[in-house]
């Protein structure tokens, strides 16, 4: 057997036996199963369909196993729009080979070639008619616990006939019916807890009042405790929720270190401790002239503003512990807890079960191992714990602050001659294993807890780079240069937000085009293809032009159009974005058009709601969200202190995909965050004719810079 390509996909190498993905386990009926797991993007669905296409069987006979430890592939985190590139990659060999070697020994059988066999639903057909065998029938005489050979060509997309088009979700009808997510679990013999947990890095519960924390309960509890995490019981879930409260109001918490109310400020973010290298590309070109252009731009720590909040379930039983989460990271979070909990890994059991959704390192993993911890103290119930929106806002990991500083050495053609970026953030990604640690919030408050990493260290750069995503401009520079000032010990547990650095990059970057387009008195969009030479870059940019009427629509009013570009990691899809606002004290997002090049499509209805979802997340950032931070506490956590985008702000958007169904699938999750926030950015400084470089882009924020340049 032909050993397989190193150049295979990394979960096809991680997992090569075909029957981890594939299993014929039931007469008529499919068994895909992958590491990935759904949080409101619609991947499982994309994927059945890959699979689906290249077994010639309807989608609906696919049951799809996600995320779950005994029988999933592991395939590390769903995150950094790696799901359809990676793990799709992997499924369309895997399932291109299953369907050859059955072909194969189907064509044994009746003594013909291969070619004169083809597959409808599963039922093997020879000119047209039905040889009476199927999958299912000899199922049992091919073996598929052997190596992917990788040798079977996928079918080319001319003869798609499943992927490519809009087929509805797996997981709305459930959804639809409240039976999907995981709050909604009830299983016999269930457990209610409730936790009290750290305010601030470091701090240790110094006093609580146990006989008044029992009496707001207002029913029987019992209260756990280890160290400084203490865990309320009960099978009534208004006691827990009750004491909870309680404590939160009567705990005495002491050392530590809190956050200053200035957390997240430039002027903070630059005076935190640094360490630093550089990344340098090309060599300087000539600057007659040496004009120096210079600009700061800024975001604060983000929270993730889920609307619903995490949730866990864990059960102890006979010394094995089973857990359901909506962590992204199954296999990680069986590693990591079990080794909080000093429990063998092949004790432990996770079962992924689909949240409210998720835009990057929530609070999932630390909800799962609450349960866990609550779980192995209460042996044979079933253990339910979920966290409040306080506790979301206070306690989930926060998307780093961010001030990003641009520097340019202009040509006699106002071009950029020379580069400088300088990246100032704390790390970008915390996840659980991630630095050799676990990262779980209650196992870092345990009285034996492990010491912290001996070193912080962000996503490298190879990996897609953490702060330092789209830091590398994709335009054509002579000369790049590139520091990461990497902040490792700030008092704000910071962690993976969706797009990681590249909004923040993305929004400096594209802002800064526009700046250096107006001096040298040129359109921005004319400016950029100027420094453009990638030919699927400048169609997306053109389009997006094109679409938002970009050159016959000129600024009037308090009235303006802004646009911004980027290719998420400079490697997955493509973007372009025109956005139209309307600004007099506040700013109104009122259209939005994108142009996506994400290669090929599998379900252009769930890209296109990932794009949009992308827009309107980044209009929520770029135009409200911020973390406040008093008392050495979070200050806005709830709904009133962190406003969002609500839905009657939501603009109109349209979005068009270049038709490149011969190029392969790129990752477009993240794709539209950084050019909506630059194109933002650029229509509100075209409109008031003054720039705003610190995000968000609030009433204050914009009458504190007309006041001041006034």
């Amino acid at each position: 057997m032909t050993a397989p390509s190193k150049n295979l996909p990394k979960s096809l190498l991680d997992n090569p036996l075909l029957g981890t993905w594939i299993g014929f386990e039931e007469t008529g009926r499919v068994r895909l199963a992958t590491g990935k797991v759904e949080i409101g993007q619609g991947v499982l669905t994309a994927l059945a369909q890959i699979a689906a296409e290249e077994l010639d069987v309807a989608p609906a006979r696919l049951r799809v196993v996600s995320g779950e430890t005994p029988t999933s592939p592991r395939e590390g985190f769903t995150s950094g729009s790696n799901s359809i590139a990676v793990s799709g990659a992997s499924i369309r060999l895997v399932c291109a080979e299953v369907r050859t070697l059955f072909l194969r020994h189907v064509a044994d059988r009746l003594a013909c070639p291969v070619g004169a066999l083809s597959i409808e639903d599963g039922r093997f057909m020879r000119a047209g008619r039905h040889v009476g065998q199927d999958y299912w029938s000899i199922a049992r005489d091919i073996d598929l616990a052997r190596p992917a050979a990788a040798d079977a060509a996928p079918k080319p997309p001319s003869n798609y006939r499943i992927v490519g088009q809009s087929l509805p979700r797996l997981d709305l009808a459930d959804k639809v019916a409240g039976a999907a997510f995981i709050h909604d679990l009830a299983p016999d013999n269930l457990l209610h807890a409730r936790m009290l947990r750290r305010p601030w890095p470091g701090a240790c519960l110094t006093d609580l009042d146990e006989t008044a924390v029992r009496c707001a309960a207002g029913a029987p509890i019992d209260i756990l405790r280890a160290g400084d995490l203490v865990a309320f019981t009960s099978d009534d879930e208004v006691a827990v929720m009750r004491a909870a409260q309680s404590a939160r109001e009567l705990a005495v918490w002491t050392g530590g270190a809190k956050p200053p109310a200035d957390a997240g400020e430039p002027d903070w973010i630059r005076s935190q401790g640094a360490r630093d290298r550089i990344v340098e590309t090309g060599t300087a070109a000539a600057a007659a002239g040496n004009r120096v252009v210079e600009a700061s731009f800024s975001r604060p720590f983000l929270a993730y503003g889920s609307i619903g909040p995490s949730c866990a379930l864990a059960q102890n039983k006979s010394g094995k512990l089973t857990v359901w989460t909506h962590s992204q990271g199954v296999f990680e979070l069986r590693k990591w807890l079990s080794h909080a909990l000093g429990m063998n890994a092949a004790n432990v059991t996770v079962l992924h079960r689909q949240g409210s959704g998720c835009y990057g390192h929530n609070s999932a993993d630390d909800a799962a191992f609450d349960a866990a911890f609550v779980a192995m103290r209460t042996p044979d119930r079933t253990v339910r714990v979920q966290w409040t929106r306080e506790d979301e806002f206070s306690a989930a990991p926060m998307g780093s602050a961010m001030v990003v500083g641009l520097r340019a050495v202009l040509d006699a053609n106002s071009r950029p001659a020379d580069w400088t970026i300088d990246i100032w953030s704390p790390v970008h990604a915390q996840r659980p294993g991630m630095n050799g640690r676990a990262n779980l919030l209650g196992a870092e408050a345990l009285p034996d807890a492990p010491p912290p990493a001996a070193e912080i260290n962000d996503v490298a750069d190879d990996a897609g780079g953490g702060a330092t995503r789209n830091g590398q401009a994709l335009y054509d520079l002579p000369r790049h240069k590139l520091v990461h000032h990497l902040l490792p010990d700030v008092p704000v547990r910071t962690s993976s937000l969706r797009g990681l650095g590249a909004f923040a990059n993305v929004f400096a970057i594209e802002s800064f085009m526009d700046e250096l387009a107006e001096i040298a008195g040129e359109d921005p969009v004319a400016y950029r293809l100027s420094l453009m030479s990638d030919p699927r870059a400048r169609q997306v940019i053109e389009t997006a032009a094109g679409m938002g009427n970009w050159f016959g629509t000129p600024a009037r009013d308090g009235r303006a159009r802004g646009f911004g570009f980027a290719r998420y990691k400079n490697r997955a899809a493509y973007a372009a974005v025109v956005a139209e606002v309307e600004v007099d004290e506040q700013v109104r997002l009122t259209r939005v058009w994108a142009a996506v090049d994400a290669g090929l499509v599998i379900n252009p209805d769930g890209a296109a709601n990932q794009i949009e979802g992308g827009i309107i997340q980044a209009a929520s950032w770029t135009l409200k969200e911020g973390v406040r931070f008093a008392d050495g506490r979070v200050a806005s956590d709830n709904w009133e202190s962190y406003p969002i985008l609500r839905f009657s702000e939501v603009p109109e958007i349209d979005i068009r995909f270049i038709d490149a169904p011969h190029q392969p699938t790129l990752g477009l999750g993240e794709a539209s965050l950084g050019p909506t926030a630059a194109a933002i950015g650029n229509a509100v400084a075209r409109a008031l004719g003054r720039r705003i470089r610190a995000l968000p882009l609030t009433r204050e924020r914009i009458m504190a810079t007309l006041l001041a340049e006034n």
